[in-house]
């Protein structure tokens, strides 16, 4: 018998100039809230493989991976159900416009981050050292 697991998913905090890049949130759970891009890893697909494709789908930019951030398994995080999320932090270069199911794609400071959707207020203060790393090299 097949085991029944959470879903995988992955998160990407991007750099982009000097500022975060965040979607607003085109469908339930959370919709209208701003998130970190991201979504379900494919069958078949790596999760570095997942983070650039949802990053291009989500906000029309290529990434870099610089590092893994963490990986998040509250089983609450998600109020579809239990999902397991990577978490990559990355530098993306293009212009950022809103594509796949992002109403929206917008750049905020560190310092200025919104409440966000799920838990990514939390995975964005557990990433602040290396944020401010990338940051400060730009």
């Amino acid at each position: 018998m097949k085991p029944v697991t959470p879903l995988l998913t992955v998160d990407a905090i991007i750099i982009n100039g000097s500022n975060i890049v965040l979607v607003r949130r085109q469908n339930d759970p959370f919709k209208g809230m701003f998130a970190l891009p991201g979504g379900f890893v494919e069958v078949g697909e790596t999760t570095e493989e997942a983070v650039v494709r949802e990053a291009l789908e989500e906000t029309g930019l290529s990434i870099e991976i610089v590092k893994l951030i963490g990986v998040y398994s509250e089983p609450l995080r998600d109020p579809r159900g239990h999902t397991v999320s990577i978490c990559y932090l990355a530098k993306g270069t293009g212009i950022p416009k809103a594509g796949s199911d992002a109403a929206d794609v917008a750049l905020f400071t560190i310092d200025g981050i919104p409440k966000l959707a799920f838990d990514h207020n939390k995975i964005i203060d557990q990433a602040r050292v290396d944020i401010n790393g990338v940051l400060s090299q730009m």
